[in-house]
């Protein structure tokens, strides 16, 4: 599942990393560009909770190769594409494969480890989407820049066919455990519920700043601090790795003090504090500050991911486990498909220092609102029944 999230990163990064490339040669501006990704994140956002419902009916095993199939397919497409609708086009059919990912990587996690191993387990699968970050300009810039952009995403479409083969291989039992949960029937996310809107603050609000940073930081390294593609191929590693140290912090930490804890106050306040300084981007004048801020903000929203996904999981049942990592990851997706051309235009404006504040405070109020619907969690938690087990 590692592996899995982070083909699914490769594939959906491979766009903002030869941005500068692909806006040249196809005369997007930024707030098209923008809006390409913003269809990826809203085919993401419906198809999240659409896969955990699949996945938490008929099981891991078939529910991932079918979205490996689609979404590998998608990405090989890319290479076709010449101009608004038909980037828009594929990058849809991508996101919508790409819903099954953390859907998947939680219940592997939920399903194989015990309670105080759980979000280290969810650490590891998610910790392939910022892997696949930091190792996509180190992959894709050398073969873009000397065979062009377009045989960038034929070789993704490869390496999706790879993971299918070895997921047939090893998708079962002993690697994999036999079903053991299973719903009845397809489970929907019920809007009227506290606990739903809940995890969508935490999670979309809090992890937020992931999107801009993902997608148009390398726009404003090559248009601010004048870095070229070439260059951005030697420094875009360093954002995601922030986020994939997260994960395995923030997945310490949520474990050792925040197992069964479903309002977990101080650490999420922690965190929205935490994830201020990245307003200061624009006061920086060099590339390697304006990095280690990217670095560090990345670093925090991991935490959002793993503490808002543990915290909401014990208040709903485990045979949901799946649906609720679709519910957070379509939350996220959500805001960045409303964000993005938004921020975009911005960009366009040169209104950096408003993009910037912008971002920042917004894991503020998205652990405002978590505090004021997640009142009473752990009575809610109760009731739903054994969402984890020793949860």
């Amino acid at each position: 599942m590692m592996f899995c999230s982070w083909l699914s990163y490769v594939d959906r990064q491979i766009l903002a990393v030869l941005s500068p490339m692909i806006l040249a040669d196809t005369s997007m501006n930024a707030q098209t560009y923008s809006t390409v990704v913003a269809s990826f994140s809203f085919a993401y956002m419906l198809a999240n909770p659409i896969w955990g419902s699949l996945l938490d009916r008929i099981g891991l095993r078939a529910g991932m190769m079918a979205a490996a199939g689609i979404w590998s397919l998608a990405s090989a497409a890319h290479a076709a594409m010449s101009g608004f609708a038909g980037f828009a086009a594929v990058r849809a059919v991508l996101g919508f494969g790409e819903g099954a990912t953390f859907p998947g990587g939680l219940r592997a996690a939920m399903d194989s480890l015990p309670p105080h191993r759980q979000s280290r387990g969810m650490a590891l699968a998610y910790s392939g989407g910022s892997l696949g970050a930091i190792l996509t300009p180190l992959m894709v810039v050398p073969i873009a820049v000397r065979y062009g952009w377009r045989s960038a995403f034929l070789l993704t479409g490869l390496l999706g066919l790879v993971w299918i083969l070895v997921w047939v291989r090893i998708a079962r039992p002993p690697f994999l455990p036999a079903v053991t949960h299973r719903t009845s029937a397809l489970a929907w996310p019920n809007l009227a519920e506290r606990r739903f809107w809940a995890l969508v603050s935490s999670y979309g609000l809090g992890a937020s700043a992931i999107g801009p940073i993902l997608y148009l930081a390398p726009l404003y390294l090559n248009r601010v601090l004048e870095l070229s593609q070439a260059d951005l191929g030697k420094v875009l590693w360093i954002p995601p790795l922030g986020w994939e140290a997260g994960y395995f912090f923030w997945g310490w930490v949520v474990d050792r003090f925040a197992a069964g804890n479903p309002r977990p106050v101080r650490i999420f306040s922690l965190l929205a504090l935490l994830a201020l300084p990245f307003a200061a981007v624009p006061l920086v004048t060099t590339a390697a500050a304006a990095l280690a801020l990217f670095f560090w903000t990345m670093f925090i929203a991991a935490g959002f991911l793993v503490l808002s996904l543990r915290a909401a999981a014990l208040t709903y049942p485990r045979e949901q486990t799946a649906l609720v990592a679709g519910i957070g990851a379509g939350a996220w997706s959500a805001f960045v498909a409303v964000l993005l051309p938004l921020l975009g235009g911005w960009f366009d404006a040169r209104l950096y220092a408003r993009t910037f504040v912008f971002v920042s405070v917004l894991p503020a109020v998205g652990v405002a609102l978590w505090a004021w619907l997640s009142r009473n969690a752990e009575a809610r938690g109760a009731a739903a029944g054994p969402a984890l087990p020793g949860g």
